[in-house]
């Protein structure tokens, strides 16, 4: 009787697959602006709440609070003082940082408040700086990010509270670098400035591991045979994904996405004519996000596309405008953030040929496809 029953279910599920819409796997949510005419995604939490950028009615781009249902009702979290600003992370516990103007027209690190009352709280710089962003906050509140200091850019453990108490993180030689993430193990990753052995000799920038104390013993995590690389984002489980350079031949290199992992690194390869990518986010499941894209003439812009990598490196690439239904009219150029439940979030030129930012779900049809796919995959277990 259990076998009659999993070969019905399995007939179900492939008479469901037939039958389904092959394209229609994710639907697309207009995330809107404050009033302006652009905006974008930056980062979602596993509450669904989405922080970035948008344009309000008098054309200066404001860190924004998106409300995910589409409907809206968007937060403007306001600036320091200044003109502008822009949010780029919120953890599990709603707390918001990004970067804003003050009213000397610095751009500072910045705790937003996310009621949108305000009492927003300038994060400072390091010693001889006047430039700071805070890029990704923890849920222990421990903030990351880059600041000047001097005439150098170093990456920045913040003080939560604007007290000052800055770290100094330091680089892999004596000059630049950046922090992009923080994740719930105080593990901090970005870029730092390596100084290259001859026979070529000079700056070049690696993929870096910070030592959060500020005590300097900060790893360089390598690239793909060439030297520069940049790591943008490290899960709960120590997994780090960002670019490298790959080389195609004498002075030919090209940028491709990258999980950067104890041993050789894996090259994730990019998808369809697109000759360059970069991976922006991973995810605690290993689902890796971020964009494929082609470098035209100083003249033209890039050519963007928001992609889902293949975590294997096997090449099995999705380009996330081939899951979307196309009638919809959207093109997906940006895929910056995908949380633990698998909801996307980036930018994209709108039916109406503006960039808006957009929320990624998966469809009822995808769900339900997805649980008689695990429901078949149970019952066969059980019988074996």
């Amino acid at each position: 009787m259990q076998a009659k029953n999993t070969s019905f279910l399995s007939a179900v599920l492939i008479l469901f697959i037939i039958t389904c819409p092959a394209y229609a796997y994710y639907e697309v949510i207009d995330l809107g602006t404050l009033g302006g005419a652009h905006s974008g995604a930056r980062f979602i939490n596993d509450n669904g709440q989405i922080v970035g950028w948008a344009r309000n009615s008098s054309g200066n781009q404001h860190a924004c609070l998106f409300d995910s249902t589409g409907n809206g009702d968007n937060i403007d979290l306001g600036t320091l003082g200044g003109n502008e600003s822009g949010a780029h992370c919120i953890n599990n516990a709603g707390q918001i940082v990004g970067g804003a103007s003050d009213i000397s027209s610095n751009g500072r690190a910045c705790l937003f408040d996310p009621t949108g009352g305000g009492v927003n709280i300038d994060l400072g710089t390091l010693e001889g700086g006047n430039f700071s962003a805070a890029m990704s906050i923890n849920d222990s509140s421990q903030i990351a990010g880059w600041s000047h200091y001097g005439s150098l850019r170093r990456a920045c453990l913040f003080d939560p509270a604007g007290s000052g108490d800055n770290i100094n993180l330091g680089s892999l030689w004596v000059d630049d670098s950046e922090a992009h993430s923080i994740n719930n193990n105080g593990q901090i990753v970005g870029w730092a400035d390596v100084r290259v052995q001859p026979p070529i000799v000079g700056l070049s920038f690696n993929a870096c591991l910070f030592d959060p104390s500020g005590e300097g013993y900060n790893e360089g995590l390598g690239s793909l045979g060439l030297t520069n690389s940049c790591a943008y984002s490290i899960n709960d489980n120590g997994q780090i994904v960002g670019y490298a350079n790959v080389s195609y031949g004498y002075l030919d290199s090209r940028q491709h996405a990258c999980l950067f992992v104890p041993g050789p690194n894996i090259d994730l390869g990019t998808t369809g004519i697109f000759e360059n990518s970069e991976a922006l986010c991973i995810n605690d499941n290993g689902q890796i996000v971020g964009n494929v894209f082609n470098k035209t003439s100083w003249v033209e812009p890039d050519i963007y596309r928001a992609c889902l990598f293949d975590s294997t490196g096997g090449g099995a690439n999705i380009d996330l405008n081939t899951i979307i239904d196309p009638s919809l009219g959207w093109t997906l150029t940006g895929a910056y953030c995908i949380n633990n439940n698998g909801w996307i979030v980036g930018s994209g030129i709108n039916p109406d040929g503006d960039i808006h930012a957009f929320l990624l779900t998966p469809e009822p049809s995808t769900i339900l496809l997805l649980g008689f796919s695990g429901l078949t995959i149970l019952r066969r277990r059980k019988s074996s």
